[in-house]
């Protein structure tokens, strides 16, 4: 009888083993989110993902589809790092820059079509989805003229991520003329 209870016993404490950990709960009742923390083999890849994902939602809408530009992509590295430096999201650099200055700056001769920044702890699929949700940045990523886009992030090592995405018009497409 002893040894069914202890092999009973022992059999419960491997599956409770097996179970997820609770999530842990914060004051408002709701799980805490859990930081995102980008892998040296995912940042190669998170650029091409956040292309492919907002190429499928243009394309859902009969829109174009965006091709990854290094200078917009510059502009935005540039960006991120900033705003982590600033400690605030929002599009002015610390030098005063505005987004048109940034993409000027990279050498990009096509015109600006917006910016879009996020500070958040998030994916970049959830950032999109968020920035998705809400009609002036749902705007500018469904922007009839964007042709390029520029993608980039700086990551602290708390895990907070300061996200920007670049949309352009190369030169000759007609868009600001």
């Amino acid at each position: 009888m002893i040894r069914v209870l202890s092999a009973l016993f022992a059999a419960m404490m491997l599956l409770a083993a097996c179970q997820p950990a609770a999530p842990t709960l914060g004051s408002d009742g709701q799980p805490v989110p859990r930081a995102y923390k980008i892998t040296a083999r995912e940042a190669d890849q998170i650029p091409f993902r956040m292309l492919d994902s907002v190429n499928t939602l243009r394309g859902a809408s009969g829109l174009v589809p965006l091709q990854l530009n290094s200078q917009l992509t510059a502009a935005a590295a540039t960006h991120s790092r900033d705003m982590q430096v600033q400690n605030r999201p929002w599009h002015f650099g610390s030098d005063g820059s505005s987004p048109l200055d940034r993409v000027q700056r990279v050498g990009y001769s096509g015109q600006l079509v917006g910016e879009v920044i996020s500070e958040t702890y998030e994916t970049e699929l959830e950032t999109l989805g968020a920035w998705m949700a809400q009609p002036d940045t749902r705007r500018i990523i469904m922007s009839p003229e964007a042709r390029d886009m520029g993608f980039s992030w700086f990551q602290e090592s708390n895990g907070k991520i300061w996200w920007t995405l670049v949309m352009g018009a190369p030169q000759g497409s007609g868009f600001g003329t």
